[in-house]
């Protein structure tokens, strides 16, 4: 400011009339005029760096009394500057940075066979023991009193939904109910009062479920808090591990808690009652210089403690439906899975090198006179060709009915199912793939798909199936003189540690490189977007997944949400209509044009209805209150939804007139969104049946889909989920060169 400017002139000039010549010593009189400069100087020096050895009386200057400077309160202060700070990591977030510290590829190779020096590990959490709620079920129409095992019991399938695909489902509610009541049965006893099932009345338990679910929507923010922080502390405990002295993400690290049984298809034992797993039951793995992690429940003990570093797994139980061993393992980003991959994926691209000689060979033994050698010639046809599993055989009456290359019966097969002829070459193959799976394709051994280059050699495989069908009951097995040891022994004649398996990894790496490098040489590929290159790259997905027959059904949510954007597809087109009419009458002169409505008073009717719903939510202590604030909640969501649905519907519109441009512009911008959600509407339609995640998560070797990224400018996130990318980790500095073939073999 101008007032502290002429005050600092004015202690200079007293500070000049005080270093006068009078003050100094004689021998020094004799100095010439430029020394006062000096002083000056030296007197600057002094007030800045403030020295210790200022001469007391250069403090004359503070003696001055000094101009009184008044606030002015209009003046704006200087702004802050714009100094942003650091974002404050949780313990959850700051043991994420520590795992993505460790690359394991780089990090020295352990002897074969061997995946751990040591490692260290909490054991298992526990759910927690049943807690009665005292609500009583029917028998023959009368409340009947259960012991708290066989409430427990009761309320396993009182949760089950009546409508769902267990209960719901003619072909499986019989399986599961008789299974169900025969467990139950057993828990009441003999001498118990409920004997039959049909008199048996759930209504009473599932509707206080119901209730419960109610009252657990009704939660308040800090509960919510409270319920993560637990949850947390939970995660904290059991969900790490320290493995050769570096941090590691464990997998499943809650026992599964007793249930109903449910299994996939129509598996004969779902229904059946799991059992609560003890401690007793559960043996460790861990390494001798550890501590053996203390029993979380309390008065039990673990059952075994072993230290076998040849394991991947932390912690091993044998669960009571099918007598199998369930495993605790580390998380699918660890180091331990990371491992396995990059070994699958290589091996599978080392089969690129073998490929042509099996293909010579198989096509040698498909007319070969020995039985055996032609089946075993057909079924290595089938799996390279057709990509199905392997198959063995299974027990129906403890597992699904699920059936792969070697166990297809004749019943499977259907010739000429379309009855076009003698001449006519398809089979329709329907089965019960993994996980209960459908496979239903007809396949025409005779197209040119299946005739051309090394392994085209359909024809002749048809002649095979139809002779190996030949007199055979329809319940006996097409390839009756090989099995699945058979036959991944004939393949290690090959290649060392080849398997039926390895066909399908390398099938579906090689399919999605050869259909991207399809899509990346048409002309027009250049021009495309980002979103629309995904497109494509969801498309060579998608013809893997058929290829691995990756299906799921279509659920309600899916049904719902692609009649939405339906809906909303059409609102944004009739939208855009009645834009380009607005236009017109704007070029015309005409002033009537419709214009938007503020809405202000519906936004703030919303906020109050969150607002009440909220306070009834914190002041809810009764169960009627908990239901009531949930219902309250639910219908401010409600109005929420509407409004929104209402804002979308006028949108395109303006509060006040609008000019041409602005028109013009809003035209060209609805035209953008209509093309966005016409791309997004196919793609969900044409992948609503298809697994995409199955084939990235398990087949498709990651390192193709990130070289391609790169190649095109396409994000990765774009592509990978964070957990994939996790997961990946080890993929992502590949170059975008990079491809899928023999040399990456020695990578394993």
């Amino acid at each position: 400011d101008e007032s502290d400017e002429s005050e600092e002139g004015d202690d200079d000039d007293d500070d000049d009339d005080y270093d006068s010549d009078d003050d100094k010593p004689l021998a020094a009189m004799s100095s010439s005029s430029s020394s006062k400069k000096a002083a000056v100087k030296t007197k600057l020096k002094i007030k800045i760096r403030a020295s210790p050895e200022v001469p007391k009386k250069v403090k004359r200057e503070d003696t001055k009394p000094r101009k009184a400077i008044k606030e002015d309160p209009d003046r704006k202060k200087p702004a802050k500057k714009n100094t942003r700070e650091l974002k404050k990591l949780d313990k959850t977030e700051r043991l994420q940075y520590a795992m993505q510290a460790f690359l394991w590829w780089e990090a020295p190779v352990l002897a074969e066979g061997v995946n751990w020096s040591t490692m260290e590990h909490a054991g298992v959490s526990f759910p927690e023991d049943y807690e009665p709620h005292g609500v009583k079920m029917l028998y023959n129409g009368t409340p009947v009193d259960l012991t708290p095992a066989q409430e427990e019991a009761a309320t396993f399938f009182a949760a089950m939904d009546p409508d769902g695909m267990h209960l719901g489902n003619p072909k499986t509610a019989p399986i599961f109910i008789k299974n169900f009541f025969a467990d139950f049965k057993g828990i009441l006893g003999r001498q118990h009062v409920i004997q039959k099932f049909e008199k048996c009345d759930f209504s009473p338990i599932r509707q206080h479920l119901n209730e419960q679910k109610m009252i657990r929507k009704a939660i308040t923010d800090d509960e919510k808090k409270a319920n993560k922080e637990d949850r947390n502390q939970v995660l904290h405990r059991f969900g790490f591990a320290i493995v050769d002295g570096h941090i590691e993400r464990v997998g499943n690290y809650n026992m599964e808690p007793p249930g109903a049984f449910r299994g996939r298809g129509e598996h004969p034992k779902m229904g059946k009652l799991k059992s609560r797993v003890a401690p007793e039951q559960v043996s460790m793995n861990l390494s001798e210089c550890a501590a053996v992690p203390k029993c979380p429940v309390p008065g039990h003990a673990w059952g075994d403690v072993r230290h076998d570093p040849r394991g991947q797994w932390l912690a091993t139980w044998k669960e009571n439906i099918n007598g199998q061993s369930k495993y605790m393992q580390l998380a699918a980003q660890s180091s331990f899975k990371g491992k396995s991959d990059r070994s699958k994926y290589s091996k599978a691209g080392l089969l690129c090198k073998y490929i042509t000689k099996i293909r010579k060979s198989y096509k040698k033994d498909l007319k070969n006179k020995n039985v055996e050698t032609r089946q075993l010639a057909t079924a290595t046809w089938v799996i390279d060709r057709l990509a199905l599993r392997v198959g063995g055989e299974k027990d129906t009456d403890e597992e699904a009915d699920t059936v792969g290359c070697c166990s297809l019966r004749v019943e499977h097969l259907t010739f000429d199912p379309n009855d076009e002829g003698i001449d006519n070459k398809e089979i329709e193959l329907e089965f019960l793939g993994k996980d209960s799976m459908l496979f239903k394709q007809t396949i025409d051994f005779g197209a040119e798909m299946y005739n051309q280059g090394e392994g085209g050699l359909g024809n002749q495989v048809f002649e095979n199936l139809k002779a190996f069908c030949k007199k055979k009951k329809k319940t006996e097995e097409v390839f009756h003189a090989i099995n699945p040891t058979m036959l991944n022994a004939h393949l290690k004649q090959f290649m060392d540690g080849l398997t039926a398996k390895v066909f399908r990894t390398y099938n579906a790496s090689k399919t999605l490189q050869e259909e991207l490098r399809k899509h990346e040489t048409s002309p027009l590929w250049a021009n495309l977007s980002a979103t629309e290159k995904v497109v494509q790259y969801n498309n060579a997905n998608r013809e893997v997944a058929i290829l691995c027959n990756h299906q799921r059904s279509v659920s309600k949510a899916q049904e719902t949400q692609l009649e939405s954007i339906g809906v909303k597809l059409a609102t944004l087109k009739k939208q855009r209509k009645q834009l380009k009419a607005i236009g017109r009458k704007l070029v015309a002169g005409d002033s009537d044009i419709p214009l938007r409505k503020s809405s202000q008073a519906m936004d703030e009717d919303v906020k109050a209805a969150l607002a009440k719903a909220k306070r009834m939510k914190e002041a809810a202590t009764t169960k009627e209150q908990k239901i009531k604030a949930t219902e309250a909640d639910e219908k401010a969501k409600q109005k929420k939804r509407d409004l929104a649905q209402a804002k979308f519907e006028k949108a395109h519109l303006w509060e006040k007139v609008p000019s041409q441009d602005q028109v013009k512009k809003r035209i060209v911008a609805w035209t953008a969104k209509v093309a966005k959600m016409e791309l997004d509407l196919k793609h969900k339609d044409d992948n609503k049946e298809v697994s995409l995640g199955t084939s990235k998560i398990n087949y498709m070797d990651p390192r193709i889909s990130v070289a391609w990224c790169k190649r095109n400018e396409v994000p990765i996130e774009k592509i990978f989920s964070k957990t994939l990318r996790d997961k990946f980790n080890w993929a992502m500095a590949v170059s975008p060169d990079w491809e899928f073939n023999e040399s990456i073999g020695n990578e394993a």
